[in-house]
């Protein structure tokens, strides 16, 4: 069955809703999330401030909607470019899904930051925005299932009191299906690979590191966790 068209009405508040988010990221871009303010959007579009805020009636609307279209667009990003490299090639799947965060995040640090940066005051994301950052990581978790379905892997270590129903809770609510050394390792990598991005990002290797690139393969190369 097909769906009955979009109204002109609906159409023009679906144009002026994306219209609204690309000012909302471009002023991102400029003072960052801290900063965002609905009546400078508004400025930006030559469009009353009311009518802005009939859309989005306050600044954390509008920050949630942008985390919320941003989470989607990145995990999109990194779903295309897992599914282009051979299934059963783990490794280099992990590789390819660390150098598709980079180049985005390199190409939009400032989008990065709203989403895996300091908190920004006064802000608190509700639920809305649970699922789509989840999606991020579950590529990278779906990939330890896969790690796991080859043949479990072996715990480094005996695990610490209540850990295992700690990651067994955290699988439930994800719906995912993994040993726990699967899990942890997956966590440990995504962890790892955030704050990697975030010390260059941020400059806190300046003077450290002078081939940033050559770094960063080292650096994917000790978080591996399908290895």
């Amino acid at each position: 069955m097909t769906s009955a068209p979009l109204t002109a009405r609906a159409v023009a508040r679906r144009e002026l809703t994306q219209a609204i988010v690309d000012g909302a990221r471009g002023q991102l871009a400029q003072v960052g999330p801290a900063q965002l303010s609905v009546r400078a959007v508004a400025r930006e579009l030559g469009m009353a401030s009311s009518a802005v805020y009939r859309y989005f009636p306050s600044r954390d609307e509008l920050l949630t909607e942008l985390l919320v279209v941003i989470y989607g667009e990145l995990a999109d990003r990194l779903t295309a470019a897992d599914a282009a490299v051979d299934r059963a090639d783990l490794s280099g799947r992990w590789r390819t899904l660390a150098r598709t965060l980079r180049s985005w995040a390199r190409a939009a640090p400032h989008e990065y930051g709203l989403l895996y940066g300091s908190p920004v005051p006064g802000y608190a994301a509700p639920q809305a925005t649970v699922a789509p950052a989840a999606r991020v990581t579950l590529v990278l978790l779906t990939l330890m299932r896969v790690t796991d379905v080859h043949g479990p892997l072996t715990p480094r270590r005996p695990l610490p009191a209540g850990t295992h129903e700690q990651l067994a809770d955290f699988r439930a609510a994800a719906g995912l299906e993994l040993s726990d050394e699967a899990t942890l390792r997956g966590l440990t990598a995504w962890g790892g690979l955030l704050g990697a991005l975030t010390l260059e990002l941020f400059g806190h290797l300046h003077r450290a590191v002078t081939d940033y690139d050559a770094h960063f393969e080292l650096i994917i190369d000790r978080l591996d966790p399908t290895v």
